[in-house]
């Protein structure tokens, strides 16, 4: 349920009415936008008189919300949420691009990738230290020592880092990480979620290869009701009938989802495709989509990568299509010495 609060209502009114409600024993969530406050309410508010609440003066509007997710809803927060991240703000109208190699395999590696991905415009180094690999057999990751490698580019280039999370054991290792991604497979590992929802740092969450929107979003939700707010989801293709690409793009999903959620939304054409030749055009239909941001697979030697080469642009290449992409979005080159 929601309450519209009247516009120009002092604000020591509205703590009044929400410690009236919380003394009902409701959870509330309080979104303060430029033109409309809104107050979410959260529990059984079958039991709620609905005309009771919009008799209060200070109340607008009251309006039952159906949909299962409350704090990741639009209806509750009606201004897009805007996460920052050592200065570099995504969602809003501010729009992030996260690059880097599929596994962290060297300190000459990442640093040289971090350093090319600057140049060219991007604002977060993504690099996968844990790696979940489909065979037992594959390349795992580096682990505690590729997190150590990240962060010694984020020293040295001051640039945020992003890299995946695989179990609730490892999140003291993520204490430094600027944005703590939850890979596909991890998407309903609840138990994991719930305890993201206690850190301070924001968590990117990609939607599961065979997973529903509603799905995507109630799984923020755990992540949002254990009071962390500050999530970022991920649209990085699903599993079909089709076997071209390694997943199918599902571009619909990202106008909908900013339909339907507040939170920011970007796009992993890297996952989403599976080669690199279609990370260019799939990039500029996210752009015109919506997309608040672009996460993009760079490896300064595909053909030896450990992981993922097929997917990945070289530095080059990546420059060149961030100079395409420049025409439709505002991007800064950055000089690194």
């Amino acid at each position: 349920m929601i309450i519209i609060v009247k516009q120009n209502t002092p604000k020591e009114k509205v703590g009044e009415l929400l410690h009236s409600l919380e003394e009902q024993n409701f959870k509330t969530h309080l979104s303060e936008g430029e033109n409309t406050t809104i107050i979410g309410l959260v529990g059984d508010t079958s039991i709620v008189d609905i005309d009771s609440l919009k008799a209060r003066d200070i109340v607008e509007d009251v309006r039952r919300v159906s949909e299962p997710y409350k704090k990741a809803n639009r209806k509750f927060h009606a201004d897009d949420t805007v996460v920052d991240v050592l200065g570099q703000k995504i969602g809003g109208g501010h729009f992030a691009v996260m690059a880097g190699p599929c596994s962290v395999e060297s300190e000459s590696q990442i640093l040289e990738i971090a350093k090319n991905i600057m140049q060219s415009g991007a604002n977060f180094l993504r690099g996968g230290a844990f790696k979940p690999r489909t065979s037992p057999y594959a390349f795992q990751g580096l682990e505690g020592s590729g997190i150590d490698l990240l962060l010694k580019c984020k020293k040295k280039y001051g640039i945020p880092i992003v890299t995946e999370i695989m179990g609730i054991s490892d999140i003291p290792l993520f204490e430094d990480v600027d944005i703590i991604q939850v890979g596909a497979r991890n998407m309903q590992n609840f138990r994991l979620l719930k305890e993201l929802g206690h850190l301070k740092q924001p968590i990117l969450l990609k939607r599961g290869l065979a997973n529903t929107i509603e799905e995507l979003l109630m799984s923020a939700e755990y992540i949002m009701s254990g009071g962390n707010e500050n999530v970022i989801l991920c649209e990085r293709g699903i599993r079909t009938f089709e076997t071209y690409t390694r997943n199918t793009f599902d571009l619909s999903a990202i106008p909908m989802i900013k339909r339907l959620s507040h939170l920011p939304v970007i796009a992993d054409p890297s996952h989403a495709a599976g080669l690199d030749w279609l990370v260019e055009p799939l990039a500029k239909a996210a752009v015109a989509a919506g997309a608040d941001g672009l996460m993009i697979e760079v490896h300064n030697d595909p053909s030896h990568a450990l992981s993922d080469g097929k997917q990945s642009l070289t530095p080059s290449r990546f420059t060149e299509v961030m100079e395409v992409l420049k025409n439709y979005i505002k991007l800064e080159k950055k000089v690194i010495g």
